[in-house]
C-alpha cells in the first residue's frame, strides 16, 4: 500500500486519514494540518521525505497564471524551493488545478447544449486566482467582471477583459501595494460604502461567479441570500461545508472544477499526488498532458451540484417591443401627463420620439417549462410606431435594432427577437441578422401558427358552424395572397382544421404548385384556387388577408354574417371605424400566448399578465429549448419551422390565451355578442 501525505497550511481540525483504491492500486491518505504554521509545514516534508510515495501541499495561494506569476507570500515561496530539494515527488496541485479547470469549462459548454456559458454574465471576485477559467470562459462570453481592483487593493473599479486584467497583473497590482495611504483610503467609509455598492450590482447583473478556493469563506461571508438567490457558482474543491453555505444563501447551481474520486471530497493536490504516485507521472511540461488523459479515460467530469436537488437551467433572451400606435405612448408616465394637458401634442411626440436610443423596457422572470428549464429576458423598447418606421428608410430602424442587440448582448441574452415590424420591414430583418450581436428571430413562424390557430378557436367559440372527424371544421375557408411565403403557410395550416379552402392569389401557376402540395399533405380537404376573391368572399366562414393586396379586394360589407376574418398584414388592412361597420363580423388580428410559470413578472405590453405576443412567445421557446440560433427572419417564412416552432411551443408549456383585434383583446362576452349580432342577420336572410 502506498502512503499519500498531505501537508497542509490549513486548520488541523480538518484531519483525516484514508484507505482507497485508485487506478486499481491500493492507497493510504493522511491529511495533517498545521494550521498556517511554515515551520511545522516544513518539518513534516523533511519527516515524510523517502517514506511518502508522495507529498502533496495544499491550503495556500496558488501563484498566478497571468501577468507576472508572483507568488503571494515569501515564505510560501522558501516552502516550495524546500520541496524541490526532496527525494520523494511533491505536488501542490497546480498542474492539475489548470487542467480540470480549463477541462471543467470546456466540458459544461459542450455537455449542456454547447450554449451553456454563451453570452453569460461573469463576475470574478479574483481573476489573478481565476486566471484559466478567465481566459477560457472568454471563448464564449464577452460579459466578463473583475473584481480584483476593489477586494484586494480597495480601489472602486472593475476589470472588464482578461486584456485589462493582464495589464492589471503586470502594471499596476505592484504598483498598488506600495501606493502611500492606499490602506487608510480604502478604509474610509465612503471608499468601503463605494466599493461595497459596486461588488452587490456587479453580483446581482451576474449569472455566474466564481470565488477562489482559498479564502472561500472570506469572500462570501459579506452576503445574504437575496445577494446569492439563482446564481451559479464556479470554486474549486466544494467541501460539504462549503456546499451547505451556498446552499443557505439560495445558489441555483454549484460547479466545482476538482474532480471528485471519492466519497469524500479531497484537495487538487492530493489527486494530483495519487495520479503522480500510481503511474510515475514525471513532472515537466509533459506532465500537464498525462494528466489530461487520465481525466478523459477514467470519466473524471467536474462536479454540478443542484443545492435544491432539482436541476436547474436558466436560459436568456431579449425582445424587441415597439409602441402598435402612439396611444401606447402614453404608458410612459411623461408622455400621459402631456397627452392630458395637450391632446394635439401626441402627433409631435410620436415623431420625436422616433429618434429616441433604445432603452430596457422590463426585467421579464418566472417563465418554467413543463421540462424544468427556465428563462428570463429583458424588453428592449424602441419608440417607433409602425406609422413612423414606414416614415423613414429601413436603415433608420435598422440601426437601432442594432444598437438593441448590443444591449442585450451586454444583458447576457442569447437570443433576440424583433416582431411586430411591419411587412415593408421584413427585408430589414435580413441585414440585422447578418450584423447583429446575437441571433435573431421575427416570430413570424410562430405568428402565423397562432393566428391560424386563433381563427380556429373562434370559430369554435362561436359555434356556427359543426365539426367533422373530431378537430375538423365543416366550414369554408379562403386565404388571399396564398402564394406567398406566409400565404402558403395559411393555406397548409387551414388544411389542417377546415373541410375546404380557397387559395386566392394572381399566381395561377403558383397557386397549382401549392395545390398540389397542400392537396398531398391533407387528401381528404377540398381544395379550390382562384385569382378572384370577389366570387367566393360571400360563402366563406373564415378569410385569412395574408398580403397587404387583401385590402383592395376584400370588402367587409360583403362577408357572411358570423364570418371570422384573419387579417396578419401589419400594419392591419381594416381600421376600427370600417371594423364598426358590421358588429356581426368578428376581425381578429391574432392570438396571444399564455406563458407557462407561475410567478412571471413583466410591466405591462397590453395584454394580460402572464400573456405574451406571439413574435415573443417563439422568443422564449427558443430561448427554454436552448435553440440559440437565427430561426426566422426575412420575409421567407418556412413551412418545416412553423410546424417545428408549434411543436416546441406545446412541449414548453405555450398555450393559446386570447384573441386580439383592432381594439385589443377580445373578451368571451365581446365573441358572444358578435354571435348572437350574426344569428339575427342569419335569421334575415
Amino acid at each position: 500500500m502506498k502512503q499519500i501525505t498531505n501537508i497542509s497550511l490549513g486548520t488541523e481540525d480538518d484531519d483525516y486519514k484514508i484507505e482507497t483504491k485508485f487506478l486499481g492500486k491500493k492507497f493510504s491518505i493522511q491529511r495533517i494540518g498545521t494550521d498556517g504554521d511554515i515551520n511545522k509545514a516544513e518539518d513534516l516534508l523533511l519527516k515524510w521525505n523517502k517514506k511518502a510515495a508522495a507529498i502533496c501541499l495544499s491550503g495556500f495561494k496558488f501563484p498566478y497564471t497571468i501577468g507576472s506569476k508572483k507568488m503571494p507570500n515569501k515564505e510560501t515561496s522558501e516552502l516550495l524551493e524546500l520541496c524541490s530539494q526532496l527525494q520523494t515527488p511533491v505536488t501542490t496541485g497546480e498542474t492539475l488545478r489548470g487542467v480540470s479547470q480549463e477541462w471543467c469549462i470546456r466540458h459544461l459548454q459542450f455537455q449542456f447544449g454547447n450554449n451553456y456559458f454563451t453570452n453569460a454574465r461573469v463576475l470574478f471576485f479574483s481573476g489573478l486566482t481565476s486566471a484559466t477559467i478567465a481566459k477560457v470562459i472568454s471563448e464564449y462570453t464577452d460579459n466578463l467582471t473583475f473584481a480584483d481592483p476593489i477586494l484586494q487593493n480597495g480601489v472602486p473599479k472593475y476589470l472588464n477583459s482578461v486584456n485589462e486584467l493582464k495589464f492589471y497583473a503586470d502594471k499596476v497590482y505592484e504598483a498598488l501595494k506600495w501606493l502611500p495611504g492606499k490602506k487608510l483610503s480604502s478604509a474610509a467609509p465612503p471608499i468601503k460604502a463605494m466599493n461595497d455598492y459596486l461588488m452587490r450590482k456587479a453580483i446581482k447583473k451576474a449569472s455566474v461567479i466564481v470565488v477562489p478556493q482559498y479564502d472561500f469563506f472570506k469572500y462570501l461571508d459579506h452576503y445574504t441570500e437575496d445577494d446569492l438567490d439563482g446564481k451559479i457558482v464556479i470554486t474549486s474543491t466544494a467541501y460539504d461545508d462549503r456546499v451547505n453555505l451556498l446552499k443557505e444563501k439560495g445558489v441555483d447551481v454549484i460547479i466545482d472544477t476538482t474532480p471528485k474520486v471519492f466519497d469524500k471530497v479531497v484537495s487538487v493536490s492530493v489527486i494530483e499526488a495519487l495520479m503522480v504516485a500510481a503511474l510515475d507521472i514525471p513532472k515537466g511540461d509533459a506532465m500537464k498532458d498525462d494528466l489530461l488523459e487520465i481525466i478523459s479515460e477514467q470519466r473524471m467530469d467536474p462536479r454540478v451540484i443542484f443545492p435544491s436537488g432539482e436541476e436547474k437551467r436558466v436560459n436568456r433572451f431579449a425582445y424587441i417591443v415597439h409602441p402598435l400606435s402612439r396611444d401606447f405612448l402614453k404608458k410612459l408616465k411623461p408622455i400621459e401627463a402631456i397627452s392630458e394637458i395637450s391632446p394635439g401634442a401626441l402627433g409631435t411626440i410620436e415623431k420625436v420620439m422616433a429618434y429616441s436610443p433604445p432603452f430596457v423596457y422590463s426585467k421579464v422572470t418566472g417563465i418554467k417549462s413543463p421540462t424544468g428549464v427556465e428563462a428570463e429576458g429583458w424588453l428592449i423598447a424602441i419608440s417607433e410606431t409602425p406609422e413612423q418606421m414606414q416614415a423613414h428608410d429601413p436603415e433608420f430602424t435598422g440601426k437601432k435594432i442594432l444598437q438593441a442587440a448590443k444591449i442585450a448582448k451586454k444583458l447576457g441574452a442569447q437570443i433576440m427577437g424583433i416582431g411586430m415590424l411591419p411587412k415593408a420591414m421584413l427585408g430589414t430583418s435580413l441585414d440585422v441578422a447578418k450584423h447583429a450581436a446575437l441571433p435573431i428571430t421575427t416570430g413570424n413562424s410562430y405568428i402565423a401558427s397562432t393566428a391560424l390557430w386563433a381563427a380556429a378557436e373562434t370559430v369554435r367559440q362561436m359555434g356556427l358552424t359543426k365539426l367533422k372527424k373530431g378537430k375538423i371544421l365543416r366550414a369554408k375557408t379562403m386565404v388571399i395572397g396564398a402564394t406567398g411565403a406566409v400565404g402558403a403557410i395559411c393555406s397548409r395550416l387551414l388544411a389542417t382544421a377546415f373541410e375546404e379552402v380557397y387559395m386566392v392569389s394572381r399566381n395561377m401557376a403558383k397557386l397549382l404548385t401549392l395545390q398540389e402540395t397542400v392537396q398531398k399533405e391533407a387528401p381528404d380537404v377540398k381544395i379550390h384556387v382562384s385569382t378572384r376573391a370577389d366570387t367566393h368572399i360571400a360563402d366563406m366562414d373564415v378569410i385569412v388577408a395574408a398580403s397587404s393586396g387583401a385590402g383592395q379586394i376584400l370588402d367587409i360589407m360583403r362577408v357572411k354574417p358570423g364570418c371570422v376574418i384573419t387579417d396578419i398584414t401589419r400594419p392591419m388592412i381594416f381600421s376600427k371605424e370600417e371594423v364598426a361597420k358590421r358588429p356581426d363580423v368578428l376581425v381578429i388580428r391574432g392570438g396571444e400566448i399564455l406563458l407557462p410559470g407561475e410567478n412571471i413578472e413583466m410591466k405591462d405590453i397590453g395584454l394580460p399578465p402572464q400573456v405574451a405576443y406571439a413574435g415573443l412567445a417563439e422568443t422564449i421557446t427558443l430561448a427554454l429549448e436552448g435553440k440559440f440560433e437565427v430561426f426566422t427572419v426575412g420575409s421567407d417564412t418556412e413551412w418545416e419551422k412553423v410546424k417545428e416552432i408549434y411543436k416546441l411551443g406545446l412541449k414548453h408549456g405555450m398555450k393559446l390565451a386570447t384573441i386580439s383585434g383592432v381594439n385589443g383583446v377580445f373578451s368571451e362576452e365581446e365573441i358572444n355578442r358578435v354571435k348572437v349580432l350574426a344569428l339575427k342577420e342569419i335569421k334575415k336572410q
